[in-house]
């Protein structure tokens, strides 16, 4: 099985080099007491049976400085591409896009909107001041990674779709859609959002651990979804180390959850809707890693 982890974050102890500046002053807890580095990050993806992973910038302890990741994509093309955290309230943001993308640089770019660690929350990502940040990406085939939380601010999600067609969103940890209060009510909220072909969805841990909890319901979630996306518009991430499980974990909460799910659509949710949206990961590999990943799937 082809296996492509679209959302690792790595930490450098080198901080006269990779100097710490967390966005809005405040490190995260995880950067803080179990960081990884981007060799510690190679050695678990081998235990686990991953050949390739996209590096997220870790914006709670590097802000927009996004020197780390591509340092370490650089040292290892054939494993590593990297989403950086970008401003596009910048008056540059657009023009700056081309410089920071593609070839040596960043394989996709990342808009990081709420947190704990955020001073602020709102949704400024829709504001006026980002439209040519946002033609920019549409023009360049650039993928878009938006963490934010669905409810308020959906209607400017809704918005940026409709205004930016051509440009391909992939919704941070789906948005945190509520499925332990119910995964039908979710499922359906969700489900809705597929009209906009451009919106893609990142399936974490955040997502698949509500998943596990709610049991034989965490259907009432996944059939809606995957009936409305496809399988196609829907790839896996750990989160690893921001979530607390080590990556095999992590994993293996994924292949659990989604034990249920045919294995063509594994495969596009494990790999293959990864390569779309980041060609810069190439076509499938054989896996040479130690590890072994088992999907177990019905048909």
């Amino acid at each position: 099985m082809d296996i492509v982890d679209t959302h690792c974050h790595i930490i450098s102890p080198d901080q006269t080099r990779f100097p710490r500046a967390p966005i809005g002053g405040k490190q995260s807890q995880w950067a803080a007491s179990r960081p990884v580095t981007a060799e510690g990050l190679l050695a678990r993806m081998d235990e686990t049976g991953i050949r390739q992973a996209v590096l997220v910038q870790a914006t709670t302890a590097y802000s927009y400085d996004n020197s780390y990741v591509l340092d370490s994509c650089r040292r290892w093309p054939e494993r590593f591409i990297t989403v950086g955290t970008v401003d596009p309230l910048r008056p540059d943001a657009g023009s700056r896009l081309p410089g920071i993308c593609g070839d040596g640089g960043l394989a996709g770019v990342r808009l990081f909107t709420s947190g704990s660690t955020v001073p602020t929350q709102g949704e400024w990502f829709a504001a006026p001041e980002t439209y040519d940040f946002w033609e920019a990406a549409g023009k360049l085939g650039i993928t878009v990674c938006l963490q934010m939380r669905l409810g308020p601010a959906t209607k400017q999600l809704r918005s940026v779709l409709d205004r930016f067609p051509s440009v391909r969103v992939l919704l941070d940890h789906m948005g945190y859609p509520d499925i332990a209060a119910s995964p039908a009510h979710a499922g359906r909220e969700m489900a809705e959002l597929a009209q906009h072909p451009g919106l893609y969805l990142k399936l974490t841990h955040r997502n698949l651990e509500r998943l596990r909890d709610a049991g034989d319901e965490a259907t009432y979630f996944l059939d809606p979804v995957l009936g409305a996306f496809g399988a196609e518009r829907i790839a896996w991430g750990s989160n690893y180390p921001a979530a607390e499980q080590s990556l095999p974990e992590l994993l293996e909460l994924a292949t659990k959850v989604l034990d249920v799910v045919p294995t063509q659509s594994c495969q596009e949710i494990f790999a293959n809707t990864a390569r779309r949206l980041y060609p810069a990961l190439g076509q499938a590999v054989n896996c040479t890693c130690p590890g072994t990943a088992t999907i177990r799937t019905e048909t």
